[in-house]
């Protein structure tokens, strides 16, 4: 992509909130994955927007239900996260690519891609697939990318990718909402991605994301069994667990808190009624590896105390 393609942006969420008021007008209808962030749903919710899901599986999203969905809203914005999706871990299947950009394309939409989990891939993940916006001769993908998750919170540094008509539309909403990022910031993003020493920190994240994947995964064997793992990801920093028919989310996320654990309920990763209980659990801000293990068994005593059948 050429420089003049892309806009520096305020981290992910600035990009994320940038884009969707740039793209669809306030009360129009936006297609979102279902489960999604939360914090895009927010996005959407606060510029005037009505999510609209579309089910994902352990492929990405589905094609079919897409463009159905299109069809039904109205919609002319679809916002996606086609690798390691949030809260899932999905990966969009190669055979449904191409569908993706079909169903938006002919309904004369954009595609939102929300690729913030590119640096995070974990040591086992092998070869990633390409952008959305690598197979996208037409402008039909903005494309989104952010420092901050690979870095340091305090490092609001990311990146808005477009084309034509969109790019223009994107920097018109960039100028009002932000103006800039502050150069300072962009100089030492350029720093430190310029430096020897980063490709040597993204094969240490690596290592350490697959070793710490590992360790929950065992520790929930054992000590929780209850809680079913239908997909697990090779890249991102969390697992998303089914949860028992019957359990109430709310509860058991106090149970944790009591017990000293932090977890995240499943429903606020829905734009509509969830079609089950979940509960998604991360592995990156644990002091040390010990403490994930500890941070499971406390989860254990969460579970043996809320959940239906103990």
């Amino acid at each position: 992509m050429a420089a003049g393609e892309v806009l520096i942006t305020a981290g992910g969420q600035s990009a994320i909130t940038t884009a969707l008021r740039a793209l669809a007008p306030p009360g129009a209808a936006v297609l979102v994955e279902s489960p999604t962030y939360p914090g895009m749903l927010a996005a959407a919710r606060a510029s005037g927007l009505r999510p609209v899901p579309v089910p994902v599986d352990a492929g990405g999203v589905r094609p079919g239900l897409l463009a159905q969905a299109f069809r039904a809203s109205g919609a002319r914005v679809f916002v996606c996260q086609p690798l390691f999706q949030n809260p899932t871990g999905a990966v969009l299947a190669p055979d449904r690519r191409r569908d993706v950009l079909r169903a938006a394309r002919e309904a004369g939409a954009f595609v939102v891609e929300d690729d913030f989990a590119r640096n995070l891939a974990h040591e086992d993940a092998g070869p990633l697939p390409p952008p959305l916006r690598a197979e996208d001769p037409d402008g039909v993908v903005v494309h989104i990318r952010s420092l901050t998750k690979i870095t340091s919170p305090s490092l609001r540094v990311g990146a808005l990718a477009a084309r034509g008509p969109a790019l223009e539309r994107l920097r018109a909403i960039q100028v009002v909402d932000s103006f800039f990022v502050p150069r300072p910031l962009q100089e030492a993003a350029l720093e430190l991605v310029g430096a020897p020493a980063w490709s040597r920190h993204l094969r240490t994240v690596a290592a350490e994301l697959r070793t710490r994947r590992a360790l929950m995964l065992t520790a929930l064997a054992s000590e929780a069994p209850a809680l079913r793992l239908d997909h697990v990801p090779r890249g991102g920093y969390h697992l998303w667990l089914r949860l028992p028919d019957g359990t109430d989310e709310a509860a058991l996320t106090a149970a944790a808190l009591r017990a000293g654990v932090a977890v995240a309920p499943g429903r606020p990763y829905f734009a509509a009624e969830p079609p089950a209980p979940y509960l998604r659990v991360t592995f990156a801000p644990a002091a040390a590896e010990g403490d994930i293990v500890e941070g499971v068994r406390r989860l254990g005593s969460a579970c043996a105390e809320v959940l239906p059948h103990g």
